[in-house]
């Protein structure tokens, strides 16, 4: 009798796949800009000791890491990330050749080869230097450079994004200066070589060319499948110009304005006049739309804008930055003794583009948050739960001081 009642009991004994859910309830609210979002400041900025702002921006010169051929001296980039993330941010880095005023940033070793040979031009009034395009050492250099960068950072949770490119400030143009392709600026081939090296190099840090390389005068991209299919996200270095509509958007329609979901959309706000940028964060932008009507439409995750803080208070600045990228929301939480079931939902304007997990008391799920698009929602079961759970969202993609949030409101 005593073994049938045993028998019985473990018959009728719930597994924790049987047990119950109970809703939990949860509240909480995003009052912070997120991780990997926002305006975005330089890092040489006097007002970036905020949290209005979660990442910095800075160029780079090629020549700041490489003086001799394949000796690399990271110290530059070191300084810089390591400032950067000590004041809780991550940074955007961009590397150059050719910046108006300013010799070229060509490693002092390719200058010095007899057979290389750079133009002095003149570009926005100031005396420029351009690279040999022409030197198959200047082609093969920038190739490994970005080898040895990923190699070393791709992972780096100080690092957030990577701009790329050639022509002024690496925007994809030589819009006033000698502009010759083959020798002022790479030629197509070499871009086409340079491209898919960069999809083959850069695993996990998204990294993203000037929309300006849709330009079928200087660029193979235009029409091109196989190119467009490679995993590069995008910036426009004239957010909010008069002529966005007429100029810089069929760029972005050229690019697929739905790379969004897989690659970061960013960029800067325009200088073309003064008034771009004081009136940026004004209630109508500077041409009718605000910068949050327009970060919707393109799907922004950042944009730089270092000289706002002249313009806006912080807390303008601020909610511009919650404007932007990914924004989740738990919708579902149940659990029971053992597990935990939990559906989040993005309500910002593009996805996150790292691995983010829920998380319930420190277990993590196994699927991730990253590429989640914007209105859409997931839901992950956790082998973890209790009578009052701890929920977060966890990240191995975040500096010392920053945490992914979340809004709920759940009874």
């Amino acid at each position: 009798m005593k073994s049938l009642l045993v028998v019985l009991l473990l018959a009728t004994r719930l597994t924790a796949e049987e047990l119950p859910l109970q809703a939990i309830p949860l509240r909480s609210s995003i009052t912070q800009v997120q991780p990997m979002t926002g305006i975005v400041l330089w890092d040489d900025s006097d007002d970036n000791r905020t949290d209005a702002i979660q990442l910095e921006y800075s160029y780079m010169r090629y020549s700041d890491v490489v003086s001799q051929r394949s000796a690399y001296q990271w110290a530059a980039v070191e300084k810089k990330l390591n400032a950067i993330s000590r004041r809780g941010h991550q940074a955007i880095l961009r590397f150059y050749f050719t910046y108006p005023g300013k010799q070229t940033a060509v490693p002092a070793y390719i200058k010095a080869l007899p057979d290389y040979h750079e133009t002095q031009g003149t570009s926005e009034n100031k005396p420029t230097g351009f690279p040999d395009w022409s030197h198959p050492e200047l082609k093969r250099f920038v190739k490994e450079f970005h080898t040895r960068f990923a190699g070393r950072y791709d992972r780096d949770p100080r690092l957030a994004f990577v701009q790329t490119g050639f022509g002024l400030w690496a925007e994809y143009h030589i819009y006033d200066g000698p502009f010759k392709l083959g020798e002022t600026f790479p030629d197509k081939a070499f871009q086409t070589e340079f491209l898919n090296h960069l999809a083959g190099t850069y695993n996990d840090t998204p990294w993203s060319i000037s929309v300006d390389a849709v330009d079928k005068r200087v660029s193979p991209i235009s029409g091109n499948d196989a190119l467009l299919k490679l995993p590069f996200g995008v910036f426009d270095d004239s957010f909010l110009c008069k002529q966005h509509a007429r100029e810089n958007e069929p760029n972005w329609n050229a690019m697929d304005r739905r790379r969004y979901r897989r690659e970061p959309a960013g960029g800067e706000f325009s200088y073309y006049t003064d008034h771009d940028q004081k009136t940026a964060l004004a209630p109508n932008g500077p041409h009718g739309i605000s910068f949050e009507q327009s970060a919707k439409a393109f799907h922004i995750s950042y944009m730089i804008g270092n000289d706002q803080p002249e313009f806006q208070p912080m807390a303008r600045i601020k909610q511009a930055g919650l404007a932007c990228g990914y924004k989740f929301r738990i919708t579902a939480f149940f659990a029971n003794a053992e597990k935990s079931r939990i559906t989040v939902s993005n309500t910002g304007i593009a996805p996150i583009y790292r691995d983010a997990f829920v998380a319930v008391n420190g277990v993590r799920a196994t699927a991730s948050l990253k590429l989640l698009a914007p209105g859409k929602s997931a839901t992950f079961d956790i082998p973890s739960g209790g009578a009052v759970p701890v929920l977060t969202i966890q990240s191995g993609h975040l500096v010392p001081g920053q945490t992914i949030a979340f809004d709920a409101d759940l009874k």
